[in-house]
């Protein structure tokens, strides 16, 4: 049987390149090759880095979704559909819309698909293919992640490893939540070491892609020390409450931390309280957990979301002044998106607040367009809003300014402009971005 396995990009517009800050490994696939039967021949195309061989023979094809990318997905799958190949869909959108994807696809995965890809494979080779199979959440001790795809393809030269999965807290806007019902569980220490032991003959840095990496800090606190005996560098993403345990941080610094990703989100606290993030405020809040981290020498890549219901027109240039002051390696300033299946999503939605209804399917929406409704602000303040606060933190003044907080770590200060630099001449591209393929001339086929 031959196995064909797509990742979508978020879209394509005419005659420009693909977003270059916008093409990483997709590790989920690779988790799922892991687990094909060496007996299934495979193959992969990530639409964001090459053109997809449609007529390529192939017996089934196999999508990743996520919201972003569902309507390319939709696209890819309707191609495959009209060659007679059936489309087999999974991932967090699917999930939390199971509906939707299933009239594009001759299968849908909801939930973890670990536990269940190989009854699904083994229902594909005896051709009794059901419409619907439902995974579940299990140990994740099973997981074997297979990298061969990635082999001759042109990413960000950066290792992603996954440690753990979810997330205990219930943000409002975070699919996260809805997806790993609030649980946390953590992958086998063993098994991660043996991964990054491998990878470190390839790689110089690691991103841990987990949703928090201090999910679980007792747990964490285990594995650092070993994790330390492999001299590696990596970054990852954690809630801001691990910032004010010192001891974690030195152990997450010894163990070859040098950046972490944090929602700060906004700097109001209302706004934080209506997130269901107010453990953002805890002991000394912001300006104390980011001393923390200098002490330790863990930069910091911040994100701030906007369109809230108690931002007003200086929301955005107070976040940026606050970034550049405390001197962030990076930094996100985006727009609040109402994600399916999310709280924030249904109260929206209840109030009659949304532009579009489903706005990742919408012709007339646009990457940076703000999907809904804010209280004290236009859709368009927004998006002009959190276009201006990137310019004014990636101009090149900002970025010299700022690296004289990040000259202390050599190889994090060696790659300080570049990264910025990336992200300095993707303002403007990001803009305006189209969800699909622009150039797509022909229809969604749907299941009958």
């Amino acid at each position: 049987m031959r196995l064909t396995f797509i990742h979508p990009a978020i879209g394509h517009r005419t005659n420009e390149p693909y977003l270059r800050s916008w093409q990483m490994e997709p590790l989920p696939i690779a988790t799922l090759l892991g687990l094909t039967p060496s007996h299934i021949e495979t193959r992969f195309y990530d639409d964001r880095l090459e053109a997809i061989p449609y007529d390529e023979p192939t017996d089934a094809v196999a999508i990743s979704v996520e919201t972003y990318t569902a309507k390319r997905a939709y696209q890819i799958a309707s191609e495959y559909r009209r060659r007679g190949v059936p489309v087999i869909m999974g991932g967090f959108h699917v999930t939390l819309v199971p509906d939707e994807p299933a009239r594009y696809a001759e299968a849908i995965m909801i939930g973890e698909a670990e536990s269940i890809w190989h009854e699904l494979l083994d229902d594909l080779q005896h051709q009794t293919l059901k419409p619907l199979y439902r995974g579940e959440q299990m140990d994740l001790s099973h997981v074997r992640v297979d990298r061969s795809l990635f082999r001759n393809k042109r990413y960000l030269p950066i290792g992603l490893v996954e440690t753990g999965r979810g997330c205990r807290f219930p943000c409002e806007f975070c699919a996260v939540q809805t997806f790993y019902q609030r649980k946390y569980r953590r992958r086998d220490p063993d098994r991660v070491l043996s991964e990054l032991t491998e990878q470190k003959k390839y790689k110089k840095l690691f991103f841990f892609v987990d949703d928090n990496f201090a999910g679980n800090i007792s747990e964490s606190r285990l594995w650092l020390p070993d994790l330390a005996k492999l001299n590696i560098r990596w970054i990852t993403q954690m809630s801001i409450n691990a910032a004010h345990d010192e001891s974690f941080l030195n152990q997450l610094a010894q163990a070859g931390c040098k950046g972490v990703l944090i929602g700060f989100e906004s700097l109001n606290e209302a706004n934080l309280k209506l997130m269901n993030k107010n453990f953002n405020t805890m002991k000394g809040g912001f300006v104390q957990a980011l001393a923390n981290l200098r002490k330790y020498g863990i930069a910091v890549y911040g994100t701030f979301v906007f369109g809230y219901d108690h931002d007003n027109v200086d929301s955005f240039q107070q976040a940026v002044t606050f970034a550049q002051q405390q001197g962030m390696y990076i930094a996100a300033f985006n727009h609040m998106t109402p994600f399916p299946g999310t709280p924030l999503y249904t109260r929206l939605q209840q109030e009659n607040r949304l532009r579009y209804q489903n706005w990742w399917l919408d012709d007339n929406y646009r990457y940076n367009e703000l999907p809904f409704f804010p209280t004290k602000l236009t859709p368009q303040q927004v998006t002009q809003g959190c276009i201006e606060a990137r310019r004014t933190f990636y101009s090149w003044r900002s970025i010299a300014k700022r690296s004289w907080n990040n000259r202390h770590d050599f190889f994090m200060f060696r790659n300080y402009v570049p990264i910025n630099a990336l992200h300095h001449n993707e303002i403007s591209a990001r803009n305006g971005y189209p969800l699909g393929d622009e150039t797509w001339q022909g229809s969604l086929l749907e299941v009958r």
